[in-house]
């Protein structure tokens, strides 16, 4: 027997296994997770955080701007005061407003329930509809509002002026 028959055979080395991993893979596998947690956290507070831009009014236009100031000028019927002729008056600027902005629309011949309707639809937000008052009380021959109920009518006269389309 020769010296190489006497040599062990070679031992083949272990394959390389997926399992268990190196030690630096298990801290891998706890910082990633940790790190998206994290990312996700930091971009929901920086939402959170970050409002959107407020939009500013823009500019009212010659007419409407005198509109407003037409309709500060009014008389406010306070203190019981009959409130017939500011209700006319309203109804007035309004109908001006709308035979200038809606030439078409003939609205100058509406009254009642579809004139509120016609300026609601213009203006959902003034929510002119719930003030019946507005197109009523011009026909009371007493028709006098409570306080509230005249700065109420104020406000959403002043916005329908402001926003309607």
């Amino acid at each position: 027997m020769s010296t190489l028959e006497q040599l062990r055979p070679l031992i083949a080395p272990p394959p390389i296994g997926l399992w268990p991993p190196a030690p630096g893979w298990w801290l891998l596998a706890f910082v990633l997770p940790a790190l998206g947690w994290a990312a996700w956290r930091w971009r929901h507070r920086w939402r959170r955080t970050t409002k959107p831009p407020v939009a500013e009014e823009q500019p009212l236009d010659p007419v409407r701007q005198g509109a407003l100031e037409e309709l500060a000028r009014l008389p406010r019927p306070y203190d019981g005061a009959p409130a017939g002729a500011w209700l006319q008056q309203i109804n007035g600027l309004l109908k001006r407003l709308c035979r200038n902005h809606y030439p078409n629309a003939n609205s100058h011949v509406l009254n009642g329930r579809q004139w509120l309707a016609f300026l609601d639809n213009r203006c959902p937000a003034a929510g002119l509809t719930r003030w019946m008052v507005l197109v009523e009380g011009v026909y009371k021959p007493e028709c006098r509002l409570d306080d509230k109920a005249i700065a109420g009518l104020q406000q959403s006269v002043e916005t329908w002026i402001r926003k309607h389309v």
